[in-house]
């Protein structure tokens, strides 16, 4: 059973749109393995891949939704003497970013011989003259180590801009393909960017680059840097179990990343096996009652004499109802600290009972978005960047480049706007989060 809820698409949804004809051979030396190696639009990869499903749709006439694979095409629409790219980083931080950059830049000056790469610098921002963000010129030398390095050497930034005013400046600058790294916000308006060129009737690909370290991105297998996030979590969970074990009564609180998606929170506790609650936005939080969470907490404590308590950042919103924060400069919904939130109620729940507790309270957010990529990071990010100059360099447009079902595809960006990913709490991961750590299904 899939770790989250899969929505429905149709096979209009899928399609991905072209500049125009590709009259230029790709530098790719045609070898042994050439078969093997290019792509055409009718590689394909089937969306429902169970047997069932499949079934059932033949079965009923219906056409079987497929992605169009990835990979390097025969024939190329920009003649790569001629091309001008740019590269956009947006939103949070995220182990990768770096590698991305990296891997964009070899890819498109060893590959295909582009030799004028432009970095935007602060997101957005570098597109908009009034900001002062002068771009900055790639090139192999620039990128040869920024892989080591956390962070984004182009910086990044967040909040909207002016779409007609983006285009402006790639029309006036002769920018050829624009690849964009971000969240879903960024993405969306990547699509915006894609679309408008489009009504101006420019001859320009816009190629996403998917970065949500929450892993909540629609369709994704996984995003870059979240393997990174996990394990480096995983590292700080263990810290809260030593430190919960270290004093009498002892309780660890760690608040992890996760605003609408508790997939960095359940994954860290399953590695690291220490957490013995795991609180996550898919599940309702209920504090009081017989059953809620501080009575559970309560029994723990008296039992085992310590506890470590994984939150993720988006959980218990419900019960800041009567709370409004405004919106962030991402459009999104401010989320009070439910971190700060519990310590406190645990710490007047304990006394109330006559309970002495030592509580250690550990948020480590920012420093996980910080660290440089792991080994699988590495590679990953390194797949998806390859994958999405083939895509620029043959004209593709108005797209992403991920890994559904372990294979690298094609997807529309439009298909970003089908939701977001959320934990399937009857799925293997969440029941696999219940085995371990013990605790109830519902607060109920």
């Amino acid at each position: 059973m899939s770790a989250y809820e899969v929505p429905q698409i149709t096979e209009a949804d899928t399609l991905i749109e072209n500049l125009g004809e590709c009259r230029f051979p790709s530098p790719f030396k045609k070898e042994s393995y050439s078969e093997q190696l290019f792509k055409t639009d009718n590689d394909r990869i089937l969306f429902d891949i169970t047997y069932a499903g499949t079934m059932k749709a033949i079965k009923e006439g219906r056409p079987l939704p497929s992605f169009e694979a990835a990979g390097p095409r025969e024939s190329i629409f920009f003649n790569p003497a001629e091309t001008k790219v740019g590269i956009v980083t947006c939103g949070g931080l995220c182990p990768g970013l770096n590698d991305v950059i990296r891997n964009l830049v070899m890819g498109l000056q060893h590959s295909y011989g582009v030799s004028r790469i432009y970095g935007f610098r602060y997101g957005y921002e570098g597109l908009v003259a009034k900001y002062g963000h002068s771009p900055m010129l790639l090139d192999s030398d620039v990128v040869s180590d920024i892989h080591a390095q956390g962070g984004s050497i182009l910086a990044s930034s967040r909040g909207q801009q002016d779409t007609p005013t983006l285009v402006d400046t790639l029309q006036r600058m002769g920018i050829d393909i624009l690849f964009v790294v971000g969240g879903d916000g960024t993405l969306r308006a990547a699509n915006e960017i894609s679309q408008e060129c489009k009504l101006r009737n420019l001859k320009k690909s816009v190629i996403g680059i998917p970065k949500t370290i929450d892993n909540d991105i629609i369709l994704l297998d996984k995003s870059f840097g979240f393997e990174s996030a996990v394990s480096e979590a995983v590292k700080v969970i263990n810290c809260a179990h030593v430190e919960a074990k270290g004093a009498p009564r002892g309780i660890g609180i760690v608040k992890l990343m996760g605003r609408d998606s508790g997939f960095i929170a359940a994954y860290a506790s399953l590695a690291s096996s220490e957490a013995n609650f795991v609180l996550i936005p898919e599940v309702p939080l209920k504090l009081d009652g017989p059953n809620g969470f501080l009575a559970k907490l309560r029994e723990r404590i008296t039992t085992s004499d310590h506890a470590v308590i994984v939150v993720a950042e988006g959980a218990g919103q419900d019960l800041f109802k009567d709370v409004n924060l405004g919106t962030d400069a991402s459009g999104n919904k401010r989320h009070a600290d439910i971190g700060k939130f519990l310590r406190d109620r645990i710490s007047a729940d304990m006394k109330e009972h006559g309970i002495d507790t030592s509580i250690k309270y550990i948020d480590p957010s920012y420093i996980i978005r910080s660290i440089p990529a792991n080994a699988y990071d590495n590679a990953y990010c390194s797949h998806l960047a390859h994958n999405a100059v083939h895509a620029g360099m043959a004209g593709k447009t108005g797209m992403i480049v991920a890994m559904c079902h372990r294979v690298h595809v094609n997807l529309p960006l439009s298909l970003i706007a089908k939701g977001r990913k959320r934990v399937n709490t009857i799925s293997e991961l969440w029941r696999g989060v219940l085995e371990c750590t013990g605790q109830p299904a519902s607060w109920e």
